[in-house]
C-alpha cells in the first residue's frame, strides 16, 4: 500500500489527545503509508516516535490551566501573533513539501477553535491542492460541544463544507456522538466510526501490581486532587492490608509529586509512570483514576474492577458522562469530583470491591481499523462515498 498522511494533533493540558493520535499514526505506518505527525504541544518526558513515523514538532503550546482560556508558548511565553505566525508557516510548510494524499486533523472543527490561525489556512490549503488530499477530522467518542447554538452551527457547516468524512474514534453500541454532540444528526452521512483507539497489546506481563490497589492520573496535570484523597484514604484505613501504588503522571508537579513522596505511608509507593501499566491493571486488586479515553479503556481491557473520579473542571463535562454511561452499564463504580474525599472515596471503594470483573464488550480496533479505512480511501477515493453510505451511524466494516 503507498500513500502519504500529514496527521496533526494540538494537546493542551493532559496527553490523551497525543496518545490517541501517536496510536493512529503507528498503525498508518503499519499498513505500508508515510506518515508525517505534526505535533503542536509539550513532548512529555521520554516519549519516543512512533515507529515508522516521521514527528514533526511545532512550537509547542499548551493551556495555562484547566479553564483552557488561557495558552502559553516555549517559557511561558504569551501565544502571542508572533509565535502564531511561525506555527502556521512551519505548518504549512510541511504540508507542502511532504504532499500528502489525506490529511488527518484531530479535534477540528469539533474542537482547537483557538488553533484557528494555523488550521483555517492548512485546510485552504488542501482544498487548493490538485489533486486534493482527502480532509478527514478524527474525534473521540465524546465531545465537549458548545454551548452556543451559533458555534455548532458553524461545526456542521464546516464539515459538510470542508471535510471528506469524520472519524469517529468509539463504539456506536456503547455511545454515539449524538450524546454528547447533538447536531451529529445532520451530518450523519460524514460520520465513521472507527472503534476505540486502544494502545497495542504488547506490554510484557509483570509480577509488579499483583494484588495492588493502582491510582492513576493520566498526564497528571490535573491529579493532585485525586492523588491526594487516595493517600488519605489509605491511612484512614481504606484496604490497608493491601499495597497501595500511586502513579502522578509526567505532567503532576514537581512540588506536589515530592508531596505525596513525603506523606505516603508504609506500603504505599509513588511513581512517575509504569510501561507495564496495562499488565499492571490486569492483576491488580482496584483500579481507582479519572475516566480519560486512554484510561477507561486500558481499565475495560483489564477487566480491573474500577472506581472513576472523572475530571470536570470548567465546562469539561466529557470525563463525566463517560464514567455515567460506564456505571449505568455496571462496569465500573463512580463518584463525582464534587464529592470527592477520603471517606467517600472509600466507601466507593467498598461498592467497586462488591461488584464482579467487567465484562463490557466494546471494540478497540480503532487504530487499525483507521489505518485500513485511510488507506482505502486514498488507493480509491470513489469508495469514500460508498463506505459512507454504508456504514453511516455504525461501526465502518473494512
Amino acid at each position: 500500500m503507498t500513500g502519504k498522511i500529514l496527521l496533526y494533533v494540538q494537546h493542551l493540558l493532559g496527553i490523551g489527545h497525543l496518545q490517541r493520535a501517536r496510536h493512529i499514526a503507528a498503525a498508518l505506518a503499519a499498513e505500508g503509508l508515510a506518515v508525517t505527525l505534526v505535533s503542536g504541544g509539550e513532548r512529555p518526558a521520554g516519549l519516543a516516535d512512533p515507529p515508522g513515523v516521521e514527528t514533526v514538532e511545532l512550537d509547542p503550546v499548551k493551556a495555562r490551566d484547566a479553564g483552557f482560556r488561557d495558552f502559553v508558548g516555549p517559557a511561558g511565553a504569551p501565544l502571542d501573533d508572533a509565535l502564531r505566525a511561525r506555527r502556521r508557516e512551519a505548518l504549512l510548510a510541511v504540508f507542502a513539501a511532504r504532499r500528502p494524499d489525506a490529511v488527518l486533523i484531530e479535534g477540528f472543527p469539533f474542537g482547537r477553535r483557538a488553533f484557528r490561525f494555523e488550521l483555517d489556512p492548512l485546510v485552504a490549503a488542501a482544498r487548493l491542492r490538485a489533486p486534493r488530499p482527502l480532509l478527514l477530522s478524527s474525534i473521540r467518542d465524546i465531545l465537549v460541544a458548545p454551548e452556543d447554538e451559533t458555534r455548532r452551527r458553524d461545526i456542521v457547516r464546516r464539515v459538510e463544507a470542508e471535510f471528506d468524512a469524520v472519524l469517529v474514534h468509539g463504539d456506536p453500541r456503547l455511545v454515539t456522538l449524538e450524546r454528547s454532540f447533538p447536531p451529529a444528526r445532520e451530518i450523519s452521512h460524514r460520520l465513521l466510526y472507527t472503534g476505540y483507539v486502544a494502545a497495542p497489546d504488547a506490554t510484557p506481563e509483570t509480577a509488579e501490581g499483583r494484588g495492588e490497589v493502582l491510582v492513576s492520573a493520566g498526564g497528571g496535570a490535573e491529579g493532585e486532587r485525586l492523588l491526594t484523597a487516595a493517600l488519605a484514604a489509605r491511612r484512614g484505613g481504606c484496604l490497608a492490608d493491601r499495597a497501595w501504588r500511586l502513579i502522578a503522571g509526567p505532567n503532576l508537579p514537581q512540588a506536589a509529586f515530592a508531596r505525596l513522596e513525603r506523606e505516603r505511608p508504609a506500603g504505599v509507593r509513588v511513581e512517575r509512570s509504569r510501561a507495564d501499566f496495562a499488565s499492571m491493571l490486569r492483576h491488580c486488586r482496584l483500579s481507582i483514576s479519572q475516566a480519560g479515553y486512554n484510561t477507561v479503556l486500558e481499565i475495560l481491557a483489564a477487566r480491573a474492577r474500577a472506581v472513576l473520579v472523572p475530571f470536570a473542571a470548567a465546562r469539561e463535562t466529557e470525563q463525566l458522562l463517560r464514567a455515567e454511561i460506564l456505571a449505568a452499564r455496571g462496569a465500573v463504580e463512580t463518584l463525582p469530583p464534587d464529592r470527592l474525599s477520603p471517606e467517600a472515596l472509600a466507601g466507593a471503594v467498598g461498592r467497586a470491591l462488591s461488584r464482579p470483573p467487567p465484562s463490557l464488550a466494546v471494540d478497540m480496533d480503532g487504530a487499525a481499523r483507521t489505518a485500513r479505512l485511510v488507506a482505502r480511501m486514498i488507493a480509491s477515493p470513489r469508495e469514500l462515498q460508498e463506505l459512507v453510505s454504508r456504514q453511516s451511524g455504525a461501526m465502518i466494516a473494512v
